[in-house]
């Protein structure tokens, strides 16, 4: 009864497409369910509801002119050795800016999808956006401890953007994704084919 609970759960939590390799059975896949659109219709309803859509729609922009502002200084400093404080201000507020969106995101996930993170529809981009955390908040450790100098924290920054522009490449396309889904169903909602 216990082992029956804890699998339950585990599976309800688990939305890794390699089960297998985890240990799992592998079902046949004419058995798996196939999720062909990015949203369900009460996911759609859901995400259109939310006020942390909106919230999200402000600040990946911002956070991205932020992004190109630190990249410019950072660049700068690397380039002429000048410069050094306005760089670092510009990774910390870089910084700040993405645990503002991941944790307005993560609310976000919730209400539309029911979990936190790693929902089925954004699991990797979810997944890349930890080793993006990571890599900026290795940077915040970095320069509170001392454990690296100014170059080397450049240099740490820059690829802890690097992974960042990758993540928002997952997104956008994400966000395509989206929009074709919709036009598809205002398209059918009209009586016409897409």
């Amino acid at each position: 009864m216990f082992t029956n609970l804890l699998s339950s759960i585990v599976n309800s939590l688990d939305c890794s497409p390699w089960g297998g390799a985890a240990g799992r059975g592998i079902r046949p896949v004419f058995h798996q369910p196939m999720r062909r659109s990015l949203y369900t219709p009460d996911e759609r309803r859901r995400r259109d509801a939310s006020p942390w859509t909106i919230v999200q729609g402000v600040l990946a922009p911002a956070q991205f002119v932020v992004f190109l502002v630190s990249l410019c200084l950072v660049s700068r400093y690397l380039s002429t050795g000048t410069g050094e404080g306005a760089a670092t201000a510009s990774i910390v507020t870089k910084t700040l800016c993405l645990y503002a969106i991941m944790i307005t995101g993560c609310i976000w996930e919730r209400e539309v999808f029911g979990r936190f993170l790693f929902a089925p529809a954004f699991f990797w981009e979810d997944v890349f956006s930890m080793l993006v955390l990571a890599l900026h908040t290795a940077y915040l450790a970095a320069l509170l401890s001392g454990a690296l100098d100014a170059h080397g924290l450049m240099l740490l920054a820059l690829t802890a953007y690097a992974t960042y522009v990758i993540n928002a490449g997952q997104f956008i396309l994400k966000l395509r994704a989206a929009r074709r889904q919709d036009d598809g169903w205002h398209t059918a909602g009209l009586g016409l084919t897409s």
